[in-house]
């Protein structure tokens, strides 16, 4: 107890504030390694995740943090870990790399958070190809109307994406449970979780309030990053379309940016920003009636935080950045309910973590 307090109490005395154009931003909680997934469990707690494997409770008003116990065991190397964490009533959804006899697997799992532990933890998915590959695992997790919506990078190898007789490369969707919902697509030949396929490596996941529509974006090669809407049973187009260009060489991956069979993007970024995490600032939003409707985007590479201003039909028209280098590579976005912005920072090695929690609020 009192090794918690004394950490508690240093987190809260190393709080920075900074003064920017768009507010006062401050780290909220302790230093973390890479940190990469965070959700809401009340107005004034929020999970957040490490992709080494911890997941952290930690207090908005006063910086104070719990580490929570009893994790699922992750694949930990290059871009795989523990990635994404969501909530729905008295349930923790993490999505993760699991490793697998010769390879990893994204991986979701289910528990009751009790007294700083999860409890009654189980795997409701398990992706059917587990390569020995340590890139584009996806894994963003939305949960609308008692269902999960997950992403799925390609794993490396992009002609994945157009086989969905597995789950690389596609949005999924499954019940809390990990039942299959009846209103899936159920295309010949693809898995039944499968929701869309096409998909390179989405790292960004969110759900519009008033539509009800699931938005992603995800990674392009040297550009060609992408936001689409996901509709049910559709095809993205990766690698087949594509605006994006080969590494080493420059050259197009695809001579088509459109196909008739296939959905395009609403957004395309050329040169690639490294999109990850995404948010709608609500259009109700009081602390920052400039952003009220927008979408917000963070960026690894420019280590930005872009708005996405939508026009009448609720489509992205301009951009802008509003934070640009101050926060480093910025791997998630969420609005607290108070209308204040939240980042995670994804930066530091594990012995010396610097990356964190911050808050942006006026």
């Amino acid at each position: 107890m009192m090794k918690c307090f004394l950490k508690c109490l240093l987190a809260i005395m190393l709080i920075p504030k900074i003064a920017l154009a768009i507010g006062e931003v401050e780290k909220i909680g302790p230093s973390l390694s890479h940190p990469w997934g965070m959700a809401f469990l009340s107005t004034d707690t929020i999970l957040v995740t490490t992709r080494a494997g911890q997941l952290f409770n930690i207090t908005l008003s006063s910086g104070a943090f719990t580490e929570i116990q009893n994790l699922p065991k992750v694949a930990h190397w290059g871009q795989g870990g523990l990635l994404d964490v969501a909530v729905s009533d008295d349930r923790v959804f993490l999505c993760y790399a699991k490793k697998i006899s010769g390879g990893a697997a994204t991986a979701i799992d289910s528990a009751r958070l009790e007294n700083n532990e999860l409890k009654g933890r189980m795997t409701i998915f398990t992706s059917n190809n587990s390569p020995d590959s340590a890139h584009h695992f996806g894994c963003r997790l939305t949960i609308s109307d008692n269902m999960i919506y997950a992403s799925l990078g390609d794993r490396g190898n992009r002609y994945n994406a157009q086989n969905p007789s597995i789950h690389d490369g596609a949005i999924i969707r499954i019940a809390l449970d990990g039942s299959i919902p009846e209103t899936n697509p159920k295309k010949a030949g693809w898995q039944s979780e499968i929701y869309s396929i096409g998909h390179r490596n989405p790292q960004g996941m969110t759900q519009h309030a008033e539509t009800g529509a699931i938005w992603t974006h995800e990674h392009g090669p040297q550009g060609g990053d992408e936001i689409n809407i996901i509709q049910k049973g559709e095809n993205y187009g990766w690698p087949v379309v594509s605006f994006g260009d080969e590494y080493g060489t420059g050259t197009a991956v695809s001579n088509l940016t459109t196909h008739p069979d296939m959905v395009d993007p609403i957004w395309v970024w050329k040169p690639s920003i490294a999109p990850s995490g995404m948010a709608f600032y609500p259009s109700d939003g009081a602390m920052f009636p400039a952003l009220q409707g927008s979408l917000l985007v963070g960026s690894l590479k420019f280590k930005r935080l872009y708005k996405i201003m939508l026009d009448e039909q609720g489509l992205p028209v301009s951009e802008m950045p509003i934070i640009d280098g101050t926060l480093g590579r910025i791997r998630d976005v969420a609005i607290a309910p108070d209308g204040a912005i939240l980042l995670l920072n994804d930066a530091g090695k594990t012995n010396q973590p610097s990356g964190g929690l911050y808050r942006i609020s006026k």
